[in-house]
């Protein structure tokens, strides 16, 4: 497609766009649509000439839209807040125009930088210290998995899978079921930690698994606690949870995924009282804040062990300015990311 074209269609698209922003409270929030609806409005094999891109916009109206679950509806009630902010939709566009694979510094210096400032800002904007520092994760699935890694790997020295004593992750029955996925992608027991009268992690409950595991040759490796549940909003007590996990040495990790953004305002910061006592944490600018889906902002206080868990470095990825930059690979699982944060950025 070039260039000219791409114009043209690039604005009929925003303005269809723009109109389904303004159409949304008239239809309805879930799509009428029965199992194979879909599959069955679409060519069983791929065209063997490319299609007209007019026709493309045709398609989207005819089977994309009337097969949609509404997320931006204003009566969406669904799963969680998943808002997405126009200014972040066009952030969102300049990083799909550019096409940039932030692998490197080199090979995104302004991926890699913009990023490292809009987190700080978003580090800012609720309150937390200077001592953290963080990256943007698509989703805080995989930051959890990043969370349960550096756990894993400070519990055994760095030496998984090499004779190791079996590790464990304790979090509450309310607890996401992203945290028991990432345990078991860790090769990591999941203890799940009975709750209070107000679905609150029990901090006596967690003491006596961690203290019975202990008693079994099990290392407390880690301890997630929820800011804000996705089946309750209930508000683990982390500066009692943080008490236990210090005391026996387990890594804390704060999932604030849902409530995080509540911390913006300066009267409900005290949902994150004991944060400071974490190691890493956790909240989706995806969620109220109105970034674009996916944007989950992953902070942690040992950057150092951050990267020294997750880097590797072969000889086609080294640079010479390697010792002088941040190079985001490495604070993360994936080589290539997008530009996310100019959504953010866009959206701030």
């Amino acid at each position: 497609m070039t260039p000219d074209r791409f114009r043209r269609l690039g604005h009929a698209l925003i303005d269809r766009i723009a109109d389904y922003r303004e159409q949304l409270p008239t239809l309805p929030v879930r799509a009428p649509t029965r199992p194979g609806d879909v599959l069955s409005a679409l060519p069983p094999s791929p065209p063997e000439a490319p299609d007209d891109p007019e026709s493309l916009l045709a398609d989207l109206d005819r089977i994309v839209l009337p097969a949609t679950t509404h997320w931006q509806h204003p009566s969406f009630f669904g799963w969680f807040p998943a808002n997405s902010d126009l200014s972040a939709v066009l952030g969102d566009l300049a990083s799909s125009g550019l096409g940039v694979i932030g692998l490197s510094w080199v090979a995104g210096p302004a991926l890699t930088e913009v990023e490292q400032v809009v987190v700080d800002w978003a580090r800012q904007l609720i309150g937390l210290s200077a001592a953290w520092s963080g990256v943007i994760q698509d989703t805080a699935s995989t930051a959890t998995l990043v969370a349960l890694l550096c756990a894993r790997e400070r519990a055994t020295g760095l030496a998984f899978g090499q004779g190791a004593p079996r590790t464990a992750v304790y979090a509450s029955s309310h607890a996401h079921s992203s945290v028991r996925k990432a345990a078991l992608l860790a090769g990591m027991a999941f203890r799940e930690v009975a709750v209070d009268d107000r679905w609150r992690l029990d901090p006596a409950d967690l003491e006596a698994r961690i203290t019975a595991d202990l008693a079994q040759g099990v290392v407390p490796a880690a301890v997630v606690a929820t800011t804000g549940t996705t089946t309750t909003t209930s508000l683990d007590p982390l500066a009692e949870v943080a008490e236990v996990a210090r005391r026996h040495g387990a890594w804390f990790h704060v999932d604030a995924a849902m409530a995080g953004t509540a911390a913006l305002l300066p009267e409900c910061r005290w949902m994150l009282d004991g944060v400071e006592q974490a190691d890493s944490l956790v909240w989706n600018a995806h969620k109220w804040l109105g970034a674009t889906f996916d944007c989950s902002l992953y902070l942690v206080r040992d950057t150092e062990h951050l990267t020294r868990v997750m880097s590797t470095s072969p000889s086609y990825l080294r640079t010479a300015v390697d010792d002088r930059v941040a190079n985001l690979r490495d604070w993360g699982i994936p080589l290539g990311r997008r530009f996310r944060a100019l959504k953010l950025w866009f959206l701030l």
